[in-house]
């Protein structure tokens, strides 16, 4: 989605950015149903394209400008910062209401390189041209895992394509600080810097387990290389012992865990990076059943499950016992980027804490560790 909606076309009484106007609670729902991964230009400048920028079970994309050539600062012109100062009532409208915060990832959209309609070269900004990176990180994945699938090679099939997974991998394979060689920060190509010139370490999301994502670049910036190598072990399910690098689609069931064993030694001082990914459960209200929407149907929101991401010691049985951990209440991502306190074997839990809606729910897991 390279457009959006205004807040003053929403019809509803007040509306806010809360998930359910029409078009969010749309996209929600053909996420789920279609298993699409929708990719939302995030809203820029004075705002105007607030909507969809409010669902949960897509990926809003922030955009990047250059820094002694490489992409790797958000550009001041993306309406993701907390809303502070003279124009506080008006940004405050155009961000998400209560904790959950919008963008997912940044790309580049700073004087992009495109070709016009007429076949010659151009420069552009916006995030209406880093969503589209996205987009195509998915396609280049979707066709490693179909070849893989196809070829029948182990640890592969149609889950790959699931849109849970697609995000928790290009999410978790986010660039944030650069790697000094020694692999503690996981090979990242770049250290991703906010309006204010701080990185992810000086976040509130590095800092505070009940925000997964920073307000300006998520979880970082967007790497298609280190994707592939995310998504290339292919996918690793609970209770088996787990790569240093994976994913998985996988289920939980209400007031349960899944647990993923890492099979090898974390090193201390190492970081370890954990994604998990869960859609919103959002039904159409479908008046003449044909399973598709029509102009004057709704849909009806119902609701979050909540999930929370826990690493562990491998012989710890007590979620208190945990070295990181991603609890948000209100998010339907759960994200982990921190440091091993003491060298040692660990797992990842995935915890199903509150059951909103159905009691058994799908999810997106992607893990990174040095091995």
């Amino acid at each position: 989605f390279s457009f959006g909606e205004p807040l003053a076309r929403d019809p509803r009484p007040n509306a806010a950015l809360d998930g359910n106007a029409l078009l969010t609670q749309c996209i929600d729902w053909s996420a789920r149903v279609h298993d699409v991964l929708y990719t939302i230009a995030g809203n820029q400048g004075d705002g105007g394209i607030a909507i969809p920028t409010d669902n949960f079970n897509g990926v809003n994309v922030a955009y990047s400008a250059r820094r002694q050539g490489i992409y790797k600062k958000i550009d001041f012109s993306n309406l993701s910062a907390a809303p502070v100062g003279v124009g506080r009532t008006i940004v405050q409208r155009e961000i998400n209401v209560g904790p959950r915060r919008s963008i997912s990832i940044a790309a580049p959209g700073h004087n992009v390189n495109v070709f016009n309609l007429e076949g010659r070269m151009e420069r552009v900004t916006g995030t209406s041209f880093a969503a589209p990176h996205v987009n195509a990180t998915v396609a280049v994945l979707q066709e490693l895992g179909d070849r893989q699938t196809s070829q029948k090679a182990p640890n592969w099939s149609v889950d790959s394509r699931q849109p849970e997974v697609m995000k928790a991998v290009i999410l978790n394979a986010a660039d944030k600080v650069e790697d000094a060689g020694d692999g503690n920060f996981l090979g990242m190509s770049r250290t991703v810097l906010a309006k204010d010139e701080k990185n992810w370490l000086e976040s509130d999301a590095y800092s505070d387990p009940q925000i997964p994502l920073d307000f300006q670049m998520g979880t970082g910036h967007l790497n298609v290389y280190r994707a592939m190598q995310q998504f290339q072990p292919g996918q690793q399910p609970a209770a088996t012992p787990a790569k240093p690098i994976g994913w998985d689609y996988g289920t939980v069931t209400a007031g349960g865990f899944q647990d993923y064993p890492l099979a090898g030694t974390l090193t201390q001082g190492s970081f370890a990076a954990v994604t998990l990914a869960w859609h919103r459960l959002v039904d159409l209200q479908d008046k003449n059943n044909n399973d598709t929407y029509d102009v004057g149907e709704t849909f009806l929101d119902r609701g979050l499950n909540n999930l929370d991401l826990y690493l562990l010691p491998v012989d710890a049985t007590n979620n208190s016992q945990s070295v990181c951990a991603s609890i948000s209440p209100a998010d339907s991502l759960e994200h982990i980027f921190c440091p091993i306190p003491t060298t040692g074997r660990y797992k990842i839990r995935v915890q199903y804490r509150d059951q909103v809606n159905e009691p058994q729910q799908a999810y997106g897991l992607a893990w990174w560790t040095k091995g």
